[in-house]
């Protein structure tokens, strides 16, 4: 049976760090994000509140009188979870619960939540449990002071070691075995992506907001069958498929975690070898939810993330998914290149939609001309008519555009990347 939530939105008068209306919702959009998060974690939200403060209150964050009517409308309407969407200190959530006597979680355990039900491999697993160890360890204070070694006889006296030091002792000897577990499996995928990168072969990574459509996308440009649900988070683990581009030269996609905002600090740092796809690739596919009024937003946000993990450098495309949900996609092709040029960000943008098919080609266009590793230029070519592997080569790794036979030989007009020019080049013509 699903959990019934309530939902608690804050809004401070007085922040004490200015806002960015860029980055940031107002309370109520941001309740809608918090209301698919919960229910993509499995609950049923009952209703909401908000509460307006000039400034937090230490103990509960929003104060006597809001707690009485939470717990009149978690009783009214037979809820079990309150919500809350910000983080709360171990003393507010402490306080909080037992106030209302009822299961209380803020966003950042939310998030953690639907992070642990979603990872799949060994590896996204064991992130997850880092993630929640760290945010843990130090909300241990005040869930008890058992004394749980007391007794009689020479060397037993004294107060003993608490539960509390146990737990701490218990965590912090587990947050070492899964950072040296994790430790070889990052050194697995580190030498992974070595053998990747000594084939000439781009990578190119698919990025964006979470439930963009990022995972949709990918399955499309690459056949895969990768999950791709609309819930937050459906895709944590990190899939590399290869996929052939007009002009027929090999790259590999990478589809990865959806960024959100507030993503917890935990979760950044425990995903850092997921986002070591990001700031490995050569060109990254920045997927937008065209159909959300918020798509600016989006858009400004995941340029804020890309920042912080070092990626804001690395070539763009925005991709603007969900056209076909768009009555105009081309004025949010307009809107997110502002946006774009607002963060110093260069970009070409194209609307295309995952569902349908609908601006695909153009946008495989735009990525062979946006890659510079093994580049693409028109090639001629006079190769003897027996050497049917050169063109067969020619054929499975470059776009021919014209092909005559003039007695024994083959001239061919091609587009091909310079790995394939090299070893033809002994074919080539002259102009």
């Amino acid at each position: 049976m699903p959990e019934i939530a309530i939902l608690i939105g804050v809004q401070l008068r007085r922040q004490k760090e200015p806002v960015n209306p860029l980055t940031e919702l107002s309370v109520e959009d941001s309740l809608k994000e918090l209301t698919v998060l919960a229910e993509s974690a499995g609950a049923t939200v009952a209703g909401h509140l908000i509460q307006i403060r000039d400034h937090a209150d230490r103990a509960t964050l929003i104060g006597e009188g809001k707690i009485i009517e939470i717990a009149a409308l978690a009783a009214a309407l037979s809820a079990d979870t309150i919500l809350f969407d910000c983080e709360l200190t171990p003393t507010q959530q402490r306080n909080l619960e037992r106030e209302l006597q009822l299961k209380v979680l803020d966003r950042t355990q939310l998030i953690l939540d639907l992070f642990a039900a979603r990872a799949r491999t060994r590896e996204g697993q064991l992130q997850v449990e880092l993630a929640q160890l760290n945010y843990l360890l130090p909300r241990l204070a005040g869930k008890g002071i058992m004394l749980s070694r007391l007794g009689g006889g020479i060397g037993t006296r004294g107060p003993g070691e608490t539960q509390l030091e146990i737990d701490r002792r218990k965590i912090a000897t587990k947050l070492k075995a899964i950072k040296h577990n994790l430790a070889r499996v990052r050194s697995g995928r580190g030498i992974q992506r070595r053998q990747r990168q000594g084939v000439p072969l781009a990578t190119v990574a698919l990025v964006g907001y979470t439930n963009a459509g990022k995972s949709s996308l990918f399955n499309r440009l690459t056949n895969a069958s990768v999950l791709a649900d609309a819930k937050m988070f459906a895709t944590l683990d990190p899939t590399v498929r290869h996929i052939i581009l007009p002009s027929r030269r090999k790259i590999l996609l990478s589809d990865t975690v959806g960024f959100i905002r507030r993503l917890p600090t935990t979760l950044v740092e425990a995903f850092r070898a997921t986002l070591e796809e990001v700031t490995e690739a050569a060109l990254l596919l920045h997927v937008v939810d065209a159909s959300s009024p918020h798509a600016s937003s989006y858009v400004e946000h995941v340029q804020h993330v890309l920042k912080e993990i070092n990626a804001e450098g690395t070539r763009q495309i925005l991709v603007l998914n969900k056209a076909d949900l768009v009555s105009d996609p081309h004025d949010q092709v307009i809107q997110a290149r502002r946006i774009l040029q607002d963060a110093n960000a260069e970009s070409n943008a194209f609307a295309v939609s995952a569902l349908t098919g609908q601006g695909l080609d153009p946008l495989l266009d735009a990525i062979d001309r946006a890659l510079l590793l093994d580049p693409v230029a028109r090639i001629r070519l006079r190769i003897p008519a027996a050497e049917g592997a050169s063109m067969h080569l020619l054929h499975e790794y470059a776009r021919v555009y014209t092909k005559n036979f003039v007695e024994d030989y083959c001239e061919i007009e091609a587009d091909a990347p310079a790995s394939i020019r090299r070893q033809l080049a002994h074919f080539e013509l002259i102009s």
